[in-house]
């Protein structure tokens, strides 16, 4: 069995259930391999509740991003898409199947025409090239239906090899929006500052230690210490 390019953990706060992908989609092999395939539909089946998944992928096997674009598609727990890095070309496939796809400020995300190499005559290159537009097709599919983009806009963007920060992906659809430090969103506590109130205070303090001190005297010293 090829190397797994996921990780399986648990939220230490939460519990919940924690996907990862980091790096190459099937760098050695995924194609004609009955294996990987089963192995990762049963890891992901193997419990319930939603999924948190951190994706950071310069992409990879254009099969193998289908296949788990189609079995987190078919989760019936909710998945967030975590992108903290990268999630380029197939990678971004995988990102739709999301039920909500948020980015790290500074992650990017691609889109781009795939690619193959192949091998022969005139014929096998037709071939080749009419291939490459079917394959162009299923994944408009994806990206359709995660931004309500037009395919002729979505085409357009892979012609080009879009290139994304969050805030365009957000712009664009292919986001629902930014990671936020959640320590950053705690309410701050409220404080109200009376001077009259900390004088009397003081006074009250200090009134006993100085006897015959004028009430006035003390008041005006006070009164240039808080200024």
């Amino acid at each position: 069995m090829n190397k797994a390019f996921w990780a399986w953990t648990r939220d230490a706060g939460s519990g919940g259930r924690v996907l990862s992908i980091d790096g190459v989609i099937a760098e050695e092999c995924w194609f004609d391999d009955d294996v990987t395939p089963a192995a990762f539909r049963a890891e992901l089946f193997a419990g319930d509740g939603d999924v948190t998944l951190w994706l950071n992928s310069p992409g990879g096997d254009c099969v193998a991003a289908s296949q788990i674009y189609a079995m987190l598609m078919d989760y019936p727990g909710n998945v967030t898409v975590k992108i903290d890095g990268l999630a380029a070309s197939a990678a971004s496939v995988i990102a739709m199947a999301g039920t909500k796809v948020l980015m790290a400020p500074t992650a990017m995300l691609m889109v781009h025409n795939p690619l193959t190499v192949a091998i022969g005559d005139s014929e096998e290159m037709q071939k080749a090239i009419a291939l490459l537009g079917e394959v162009k097709e299923s994944i408009i599919n994806a990206y359709e239906i995660k931004t309500g983009l037009s395919r002729t806009k979505l085409s357009h963007l892979m012609d080009a090899e879009t290139w994304m920060n969050a805030k365009k992906a957000v712009e664009l659809g292919f986001a629902d929006g930014l990671l936020e430090d959640e320590k950053r969103q705690a309410p701050a506590e409220t404080y109200a500052f009376s001077r009259r109130a900390v004088t009397n205070c003081l006074l009250d303090k200090v009134r006993p230690k100085v006897p015959g001190v004028p009430l006035q005297s003390l008041e005006q010293r006070l009164s240039l210490i808080l200024h």
